[in-house]
């Protein structure tokens, strides 16, 4: 591909004004709380875009429209999910984790179940959230490299420059409108498109006439399991990671947290909507073409030059924000949860906040360097189960139920569960399988350790 010159100018545009945003946005980060939390002075718009600049990524753009290129509807169950999955933060959890003023899910599970616990779910969450910003920049270097023919080696370099300017100059205080931000332009890019395509279907008559009811119309398109599956995944993932609830931690007070939840909740969804109206109008008119390239075939097809720059600059900001927001959430749990105990003499708390950080990513950089031609979606999968094995079921029981299990049941569990997955991820289990070991083995050992042991059992 060669790229026109107004299509160049739009797109370098586009990140130098993001790039910029970021820097603005975090020019008040003068302490370690301003970085992490941004002083707990969030309001509910920061702390949507706090959540949604990480969570509204590449899956909800272009994973979106492949999906739909191939089942149809089915292609919605990502954002669908991820809205669903915060208005369940938002009504039964934000209440709970703002008021305990802490600044990670180990510090809150340790509240509830003493400091044991923290140092493993520090490590499995954070390995966990450490993989995923491999997926996210071996997924933004496909973008520069098919853009501008760059290596991938090239291409993961120039990613790792942009991601690094997103986060470490202002962490959170730089996180909430650069999330903004990306969130205005990808609805502009998405309701774009998808408005233009869905005039290119003909409506609702046309879809129904050019398409079968199933598998095209309906969201368990590719299976009432896959379906269910996809939604249990979202949920897990969303509660089970610190960079989403790191906004909440961020909030001014729960009602801001509960209102950034919502925000998030219902402004999620629609962006899924537009990505499965263009993947159904390419698979009516290039039905040839690779899945994966539905929505950027659609932006270069349809989008005047310096749109479409704008457009593609937008997709790889998607990318980048998500892996800004992971770093992050991986930088402030290792620094609070594992490293806590060893003052710096020779920097600042925020200096060596921004040191972590750019060691996270450097580190991540030399783990894709080692795996560029590896799949993304295998990161992904093993990004979810180390996560959502850690943390989800200890922290479902930390709130709901912390004076009826016993601390050494969350323990065993935290150590046992995403030992689990990994087993499952080296035997080599289908799909999200490995996820669904790791809650198996942390429900029983949960549950068991109630019947076996008593509410006041102590390691």
């Amino acid at each position: 591909m060669s790229p026109e010159p107004y299509f160049l100018t739009a797109f370098a545009v586009t990140l130098f004004a993001m790039g910029a945003l970021a820097v603005y946005g975090g020019r008040h980060a003068r302490s370690a709380a301003d970085f992490t939390l941004a002083g707990r002075a969030c309001g509910p718009w920061s702390v949507a875009g706090a959540i949604m600049g990480t969570l509204v990524g590449g899956a909800s753009t272009i994973g979106t429209a492949q999906i739909a290129f191939l089942f149809g509807l089915s292609g919605w169950w990502f954002t669908l999910g991820a809205g669903l999955s915060c208005l369940f933060m938002g009504i039964f959890l934000t209440g709970p984790l703002r008021d305990a003023e802490v600044e990670t899910i180990p510090q809150f599970i340790s509240s509830r179940y003493g400091e044991r616990a923290r140092v493993a779910a520090s490590l499995f969450s954070s390995a966990g959230m450490f993989v995923h910003i491999v997926a996210q920049v071996l997924a933004g270097g496909a973008i520069l490299a098919a853009l501008f023919g760059l290596s991938p080696a090239a291409a993961a370099l120039a990613c790792f420059a942009l991601i690094a300017l997103a986060v470490v100059w202002g962490g959170m205080k730089g996180a909430g409108p650069f999330g903004l931000a990306k969130l205005f332009l990808l609805y502009l890019t998405m309701t774009g498109a998808g408005l233009l395509a869905w005039g290119f279907l003909g409506g609702w008559d046309g879809v129904r006439a050019a398409f079968p009811r199933e598998p095209w119309l309906s969201l368990f398109g590719y299976g009432v399991g896959a379906g269910v599956n996809d939604l249990l995944s979202m949920l897990v993932g969303v509660v089970s990671t610190q960079t989403y609830l790191q906004a909440v931690f961020a909030a001014r007070d729960r009602r801001a947290a509960r209102t950034g939840a919502f925000l998030s909740a219902v402004l999620i969804p629609p962006l899924g909507l537009f990505g499965v109206a263009v993947g159904l109008h390419m698979r009516q008119v290039a039905p040839q073409i690779e899945s994966v390239q539905a929505l950027p075939a659609f932006l270069h097809l349809y989008f005047p030059p310096a749109l479409a720059g704008a457009a593609f600059a937008t997709l790889l900001l998607a990318a980048v924000g998500t892996a800004a927001g992971l770093t992050l959430g991986v930088t402030t749990t290792l620094r609070l949860d594992i490293l806590a105990r060893k003052p710096s003499r020779r920097l600042s708390e925020l200096a060596l906040y921004r040191v972590l950080t750019l060691g996270v990513l450097a580190t991540a950089l030399l783990l894709v360097l080692g795996n560029l031609g590896s799949a993304i979606i295998a990161w992904s999968f093993l990004s979810m189960g180390l996560r959502g094995a850690t943390l989800f079921l200890p922290l479902m029981a930390a709130i709901f139920l912390h004076e009826a299990i016993p601390r050494r049941a969350v323990t065993l569990s935290i150590f046992i569960a995403p030992t689990c997955v990994l087993a499952a991820g080296l035997i080599g289990g289908p799909g999200f399988a490995s996820l669904y070991y790791g809650l198996g083995a942390s429900l029983v050992i949960i549950l068991g350790g109630r019947m076996l042991w008593g509410k006041d059992a102590e390691l």
